[in-house]
């Protein structure tokens, strides 16, 4: 069978959760978000985790200004940042992005240390503006020549067509074999260009993710909470912390796929629910980024005073960010930095 990618949805799984609890009915969106969710325990399948030193290999498909590729990168040099300084206009240091990954080292057995690696433009859109799951697959092993101790990273354009994208994930993860992968048509169909296990054992094996820019098509679906949800309750967006709704969010995105694919890399690891639609590290905490979360709310959170702009961590050179909560196997409870 071959491996299913792990896809990531941020709004919609919060409606998801409170359907499931609620049963079926006629619920409106603003009913789902006022029902309370099941506990959550991830169960360890005992199967393959990433662990060891991993470089994360970015591929820039569609137009990126220097700007918004520097978020992304100082977020994956932040991972492995011993400290961070304490934030201007704060009176406190806020905790360290490198402190949040560090959650995923309580996954025994885990410890990945991911720093950051290549980066590759794709400007010109290689394979077309439009892309299926498979093609993400093709041009991870294409353009970025993945290797077992690397994850390979495909962002696209807000202006790429993803199938799937804003209508049932925000992004995903899987693993495939360099082989397989380079081998997959554009327009295949298929379930992330995974290849059966049997396949995926050899030295070609790879992890990889796609996140996507959704300023453009969904801000409020994947974006949030830096844009207002589509349903439920319709409280202000949160300013961003880098001033670049899109780009924000892609940080949240991948953050949640970066655990899940450490933590769940082939399908064996780390999650809850059923293989083929599992809440893995942080997917299980949808929609919690600080104390007093509930489902429409993101928790409290500090704010700049200059700016107005939400944040949780600060990693290097006191850029901030905002990441969403981590399950703790300690506590087994969704961990928040603040």
């Amino acid at each position: 069978m071959a491996h299913q990618p792990h896809h990531h949805r941020c709004l919609a799984l919060l409606i998801f959760l409170a359907a499931a609890a609620a049963g079926a009915g006629a619920a409106t969106p603003r009913q789902l978000f006022l029902v309370s969710q099941s506990p959550v325990t991830l169960t360890n399948h005992h199967g393959q985790l990433l662990t060891g030193n991993y470089s994360v290999n970015l591929l820039w498909y569609g137009r990126f200004t220097p700007a918004q590729r520097a978020v992304v990168a100082d977020f994956l040099l932040s991972l492995s940042s011993p400290s961070a300084p304490p934030p201007a206009n704060s009176s406190a240091a806020a905790p360290s992005v490198a402190l949040w990954w560090a959650t995923t080292a309580r996954y025994h057995p885990g410890a990945a240390r991911l720093t950051l690696g290549r980066q590759v433009l794709d400007a010109s859109l290689s394979l077309g503006r439009r892309l299926s799951e498979s093609s993400l697959a093709a041009l991870a092993a294409r353009r970025l020549s993945p290797h077992r101790g690397s994850v390979a990273v495909v962002v696209t354009a807000p202006d790429v067509l993803v199938d799937g994208f804003c209508l049932s994930h925000c992004g995903l993860h899987a693993s495939a074999t360099s082989a397989a992968a380079a081998a997959a048509p554009s327009g295949a169909h298929g379930a992330g260009g995974a290849a059966p296990p049997t396949a995926t054992r050899g030295r070609g094996r790879f992890a990889y993710a796609w996140v996507g820019n959704a300023a453009e098509q969904c801000p409020g679906e994947c974006a949030w909470p830096f844009h207002q949800p589509e349903y439920g309750p319709q409280a202000p967006p949160l300013v961003p912390p880098n001033a670049d709704v899109g780009m924000d969010g892609v940080v949240i995105n991948l953050a949640t796929l970066l655990a899940g694919a450490v933590t769940n890399p082939y399908g064996g690891g780390f999650y809850q629910g059923p293989a083929e639609a599992p809440l893995e590290a942080v997917t299980a905490c949808t929609g919690v980024f600080g104390a007093g979360a509930y489902p429409g709310y993101p928790g409290q959170l500090p704010v700049d005073a200059a700016t107005g702009a939400s944040y949780n961590a600060v990693g290097v050179a006191g850029r901030r960010f905002l990441l969403p909560a981590m399950w703790d196997p300690k506590t087994s409870q969704c961990s928040t930095l603040v």
